[in-house]
Parts: structure tokens; sequence; C-alpha cells
């Protein structure tokens, strides 16, 4: 009868412990689309005031193409999240995380010079994100889109270090 009652024990506490390294493993990749989403709605939603009040072209060149790569790479990761059946944040709370991260005019700069300066900063965060998932991330899916992502997201970098160090930013000098 002990000998019974340890199994059963031993079987319901190997459950537990594969029901809690499937949820760390579910909030894992949950994290990561929450957060890679809000950076991807941030880029759009300063892009979209980057088309309104920027004045140089390359900004606005710039700003159109941040609307577009960060729309599909953020339909394509909802759809992934979706394809796996995770729970994610919903449109007003990507909006809500987002406006966290949306550009602060400093004293003294053109709305250029702060856009360009936002987006390196911006993209070197985002880098870092989408680097922790490729290399440490569970889910290969995931891992997959992060691999894939990266050199759209390096190339943004550099863009963005270009246009900061025409329009007199500061943000690509910090290295």
């Amino acid at each position: 009868m002990s000998r019974t009652i340890n199994a059963f024990f031993a079987g319901f506490f190997a459950l537990l412990l594969s029901a809690a390294a499937s949820l760390a493993y579910a909030n894992e990749a949950t994290d990561f689309v929450d957060e890679a989403s809000a950076k991807g709605v941030a880029e759009i939603e300063t892009a979209k005031m980057a088309l309104e009040k920027g004045t140089a072209a390359d900004v606005k060149e710039f700003a159109q193409m941040m609307i577009d790569d960060h729309t599909a790479a953020n339909q394509k990761l909802q759809a992934l999240a979706q394809g796996k059946k995770w729970e994610v944040a919903s449109e007003a709370d990507l909006m809500s995380k987002a406006k966290a991260m949306i550009l602060k005019l400093r004293d003294g700069e053109s709305f250029d010079q702060a856009y360009a300066n936002n987006q390196v900063v911006a993209h070197e965060q985002t880098i870092e994100l989408f680097r922790k998932q490729a290399q440490e991330g569970q889910d290969s899916d995931l891992k997959a889109f992060a691999n894939e992502t990266l050199p759209k997201l390096e190339q943004h970098l550099q863009h963005a270090k270009e246009l900061a160090a025409a329009h007199g930013g500061d943000a690509a000098k910090k290295e």
C-alpha cells in the first residue's frame, strides 16, 4: 500500500513539475510576443508622427519604412501567437505599453533630430530583445521568427544611426 501511495505522489509531483514547466514556457513566449509587439506598435506610432511632423525627406522615407516593416512583423508575430493559441495582450494594452516608449522632445531638438535619436535607442533595445529570444527562447517558431527578423532590425539601426548623424543627433555617437 505504501509503495502505491509513494508511486502516486511521485507521479503527481512529476505532473505538477511538467505543468509548471509548460506554464513557464508559455509565459516566456507570450512575454516576448507582448514586448516585441509593443515595441513594433511604438515604432509604427512614432513613424506616423514623423510623417506628420518631420521636415526632412530622409526622415519621412525612413518613417514609411518603419510603418511598412513593423506592421508586417507584428502581423506575422500575432499570427504565430494565434496559431499556438497563446493569450497575448490586446491592442489597447499594446498601445498603452507603446506610449511609454514613444519619443519625447528634448530642449533644443528639432523633431527630425529627436526622431532619429529615438530610433537608434529603440532599435538597440529591440535588437537586444530579439537576440535574447533567438539565443535563449524555448519555442522553436519564436526563435526562428527572431532570427529571421534580426537582419531587418539591424538594417533599421544602421539607417537610424545615419539619420541621427545627418540631423545632429547624439544617439549614434554613444557606443
